[in-house]
């Protein structure tokens, strides 16, 4: 009798065991199998949509056209704005064509960067495209990707991604983008703004007159004309 006991009790105690091992495969393929995936999505390639624009005019910088030109516009915009985006999407290029590219204007663009972390960094990649050359080709690329505002389209992932699509060297834009180098450039930008009575984006200064976009042709024009 106490033989047959002691036998159920090994028994038990090898089922035991027996449960607790498929238990431990069990949780550790789980395991693998979550790493396995946030690996995945951690290394995730970001899908950029490069746009299919003409060469902007005369670009030096942060500036297109003639520095001799006789009106001169600031553009100060938000890259998660969507009126900046509207901007860039439809009437950009027409004001590009049609003042700067006939040496008429000298179009300079100008952060103000106030939606939040991801206008900031927005703002900050841009100047680091900017010390290797391209800062409209990143204005370009980040205006085609837009998404809406404080979305994640402009998280830091992206920001290189946007660099990388357009050949710029990754180790000087890293290096520039996660070292803050242009942190403070960027709320001098914003302080800038607010000094000339910037409140929203896009607005433009035309030869020192604050206009918003639909009405920057006429100001331009008006310019032109002397008045």
């Amino acid at each position: 009798m106490a033989k047959t006991v002691s036998n159920k009790k090994r028994n038990e105690a090898r089922r035991r065991r027996n449960n607790l091992t498929v238990i431990l495969i069990i949780a550790a393929f789980a395991i693998v199998v979550v790493g396995m995936i946030i690996i995945s999505q951690s290394n995730g390639q970001v899908d950029v949509t490069l746009p299919n624009l003409p060469a902007k005019p005369q670009p030096s910088g942060m500036n297109l056209g003639d520095p001799n030109a006789p009106v001169k516009v600031v553009e100060f915009a938000d890259f998660q704005c969507v009126v900046c985006h509207e901007y860039w999407l439809k009437m950009e290029s027409s004001i590009l064509d049609t003042y700067v590219a006939t040496g008429k204007v000298y179009y300079t663009f100008a952060n103000f960067a106030f939606f939040g972390k991801e206008s900031s960094d927005a703002a900050a990649a841009a100047y680091c495209a900017n010390d290797q050359g391209k800062f409209w080709e990143y204005h370009d690329v980040i205006f085609a990707n837009y998404k809406g505002e404080n979305v994640g389209g402009f998280v830091p992932k992206n920001l290189k991604a946007f660099a990388e699509s357009l050949g710029l060297d990754m180790t000087t834009f890293n290096s520039c983008f996660d070292s803050g180098k242009y942190a403070q450039k960027v709320i001098d930008d914003a302080a800038y703004a607010r000094s000339q009575n910037v409140t929203g984006t896009p607005s433009f200064l035309v030869n020192g007159k604050l206009v918003y976009a639909n009405d920057l042709a006429a100001t331009i024009e008006a310019a032109l004309a002397g008045k």
